[in-house]
């Protein structure tokens, strides 16, 4: 609880903007990005902040690359969830569910 987790790119003061394409899980804090373009290569950066302690910390540049070969990995088709066993919520409040479909 308290914490949340948002994406730098190439050292850019600002955050990563979720849309369509991207997207940060404040389960696991992973950015995942459907159909990676050119304009996406760069290094990313995960910043996890702490509202309760008010602090905020960086972790080291991930680089992203497209591969030269046009080769993409193969992936099974699956659905990814990690819905907690009992989810309470109060009623006439929202509740967010992260669910991903993966695969080629």
């Amino acid at each position: 609880p308290g914490l949340s987790y948002t994406w730098i790119f190439n050292n850019n003061t600002l955050y990563v903007q979720e849309d369509s394409r991207r997207f940060v899980s404040q389960e696991t804090g992973n950015l995942y990005i459907a159909k990676v373009e050119p304009s996406d290569v760069g290094n990313y950066t995960c910043v996890v902040t702490n509202s309760k302690a008010e602090q905020s910390v960086q972790g080291p540049p991930t680089p992203l690359t497209l591969r030269s070969d046009g080769v993409m990995g193969e992936y099974e088709p699956k659905i990814e969830v990690r819905f907690p066993e009992t989810t309470y919520a109060a009623k006439g409040s929202s509740v967010k569910l992260e669910c991903f479909a993966l695969g080629k």
